[in-house]
């Protein structure tokens, strides 16, 4: 699998000898990129919230919420697959969107316009300043890949990493069957 350029819209999957426990075994949809900043979200983090447990007035909604990173945790962000549906909205790739008017949001909801397959929320970010992403790419911390619109939705599973991992070249591949803790093994 080659190294790509980072570019909004593409996942960011952890090298397997990643030490940050912020982003060990993670997954990361990247949906902002540019000389300013890169700003993503871990999509294989989920908690045990669900967004009515954060949120007051929300109407009954069972979704996850997931830890989109380290940055900024006392944040509510989301991505969804409902496009023009939901002012504001910035588009990260074909059918994937990322934030836009909540309030517009809630009244989808609370309509029953809504799947909870078309909408994932996240605690906080993670975000690099200029030049900090393309560094660590450099330093072989990242794999570069096409997002995929299903995966960014619908997994909700630590065991996604593996999986991408398992599908890369054979010399990474190794790596999926390794133990979260190899001292254990």
């Amino acid at each position: 699998m080659e190294n790509r350029q980072p570019k909004r819209g593409q996942f960011l999957v952890s090298e397997p000898n990643m030490q940050d426990l912020n982003f060990k075994r993670s997954v990361l949809l990247l949906t902002e990129h540019n000389h300013n900043e890169s700003i993503a979200f871990i999509i294989n983090q989920p908690t045990k919230l669900s967004v009515n447990d954060l949120i007051e007035d929300f109407p009954k909604f069972n979704a996850k919420v997931h830890i989109g990173g380290p940055v900024e945790k006392n944040t509510l962000h989301f991505i969804h697959s409902l496009g023009d549906k939901i002012d504001q909205s910035v588009a990260v790739s074909e059918n994937l969107y990322w934030s836009g008017n909540f309030e517009t949001l809630k009244t989808l909801i609370r309509n029953g316009e809504v799947k909870e397959s078309e909408v994932k929320f996240f605690i906080g970010y993670s975000g690099w300043s200029p030049g900090q992403l393309e560094y660590e790419l450099q330093e072989n911390a990242w794999i570069v890949i096409k997002s995929d619109t299903s995966v960014a939705l619908n997994s909700n599973d630590k065991r996604l990493w593996r999986e991408f991992i398992k599908q890369m070249d054979k010399d990474l591949a190794i790596w999926h069957n390794m133990p979260d803790d190899p001292e254990l093994n």
